[in-house]
């Protein structure tokens, strides 16, 4: 399902006396920021433990199901976390860009969603995951490790640009 085309707006008014700008010519496209995710070859996952402690752990973000997806292991304290929560937030760190995106990770279960994000994984990064009984698989280490893919619903997203004065809110 397509995501919602956010509200653009800026993060800082008049009255908050930041540096920022307050111009309203200056608030990017959410084009932008979903191009600067398309690119990304890695961002930031931070995930909250069960015990309210967050977590950050480096991944390697798709563009698939019109949203960011990744992968991680089952067993892993991101995926570990993800059972338990999907409130996350996703950072990335681009050329013309810097953005924060919060929302929820889900599942991908659906075998023919599973397929999308599998073949941008391999389109990307050249790594291909195996797909058998709804699970996601790397036949290419020993083992043939599980792995499960998830979906990023975003809340809202933050977008900074690359002058230091600029920033933009996405408000989904």
């Amino acid at each position: 399902m397509p995501a919602p085309t956010p509200v653009a707006e800026l993060l800082f008014s008049d009255a908050d006396a930041t540096p920022m700008s307050t111009d309203t010519t200056t608030v990017k496209p959410w084009a932008q920021a979903r191009a600067c995710l398309q690119r990304a070859q890695k961002a930031w996952l931070s995930t909250v433990r069960p015990d309210g402690r967050p977590h950050a752990m480096p991944l390697m973000p798709v563009w698939a199901d019109e949203s960011v997806c990744f992968t991680t292991r089952p067993g892993s304290r991101k995926g570990r976390n993800l059972a338990h929560s999907g409130h996350c937030v996703l950072t990335v760190a681009g050329p013309d860009l810097d953005l924060v995106l919060e929302g929820t990770a889900v599942p991908v279960l659906d075998p023919a969603r599973q397929q999308e994000v599998a073949d941008a994984f391999l389109t990307k990064y050249g790594w291909p995951l195996s797909l058998r009984g709804g699970r996601v698989h790397d036949d290419g280490l020993p083992g043939s490790p599980e792995y499960g893919f998830y979906r990023i619903t975003p809340l809202r997203a933050y977008g900074y640009g690359s002058d230091g004065l600029t920033a933009t809110r996405w408000r989904f």
